[in-house]
């Protein structure tokens, strides 16, 4: 089948990776490369949702913006996965925190995204609540944090589609499924990646506690997730 650009990237299909970075914010996907790639270059600039491809110890890897929300990483991955074969999509994002074990900058390895999104409904009529990460992806994750001895905290996430919730009531989701924390992005993803056959995973740092009411800010949130990020081009040479 002949390849053609997508409405939403406007890459060639060799300029991305079969394994991409994906962190919400693309200022982010422009902070790793500049940090961490060599020989990166800029492959999509549309809607400003910045995609670099580079090189990472060797191996190419492309790092892009996914955008808030199920929406909007449920186009990109999508476009990704299906237009562009890529193979594996590991999420590096932020989240807030359900359970008072957890502290600002801890990182979460999601085992399984829930969501009352309807998300998965719409996209295929799929019922459920509860999507599983890649088991490969998040065993060589492991790998990589363990042999840079950064510890990782394993298990559910909430993924939400509202931010500002009058009345929320994650205490439910504790007892329920015993959600870690909320963000907005994961259970998009990893529905898409079981629809299509691919791989995805996701790496989660605390920015925000829902028991302590401890924030960070903007800036921080930019440039203190070096574990996280660490971590997951780590995970890419093992793949």
């Amino acid at each position: 089948m002949e390849f053609k650009k997508t409405p939403h990237i406007n890459a060639e299909q060799t300029e991305i990776s079969d394994i991409v970075l994906m962190p919400g914010d693309p200022l982010r996907a422009k902070m790793i490369a500049e940090v961490y790639l060599d020989d990166y270059k800029l492959v999509n600039k549309v809607r400003n949702m910045y995609a670099y491809t580079g090189y990472y110890k060797g191996k190419k890897i492309t790092v892009m913006g996914s955008g808030m929300g199920t929406a909007s990483i449920g186009i990109y991955s999508y476009e990704l996965f299906k237009f562009y074969n890529v193979n594996t999509i590991i999420r590096i994002g932020s989240c807030g925190a359900y359970q008072k074990e957890l502290n600002i900058f801890d990182v979460i390895l999601v085992d399984k995204a829930y969501s009352e999104s309807s998300y998965a409904k719409v996209q295929n009529n799929e019922e459920s609540e509860l999507i599983n990460s890649n088991d490969e992806i998040n065993e060589k994750i492991l790998e990589a944090a363990n042999k840079n001895n950064i510890s990782l905290n394993i298990g559910t996430i909430h993924t939400s589609d509202v931010f500002y919730q009058e009345n929320n009531q994650y205490e439910k989701l504790v007892e329920k499924y015993n959600c870690l924390g909320v963000e907005m992005e994961a259970f998009a993803l990893f529905h898409n990646a079981k629809v299509l056959n691919k791989k995805a995973a996701c790496l989660l740092t605390v920015s925000d506690s829902f028991i302590t009411n401890e924030v960070t800010s903007s800036a921080e949130r930019e440039t203190k997730l070096n574990e996280m990020i660490l971590i997951a081009l780590e995970s890419t040479l093992l793949l």
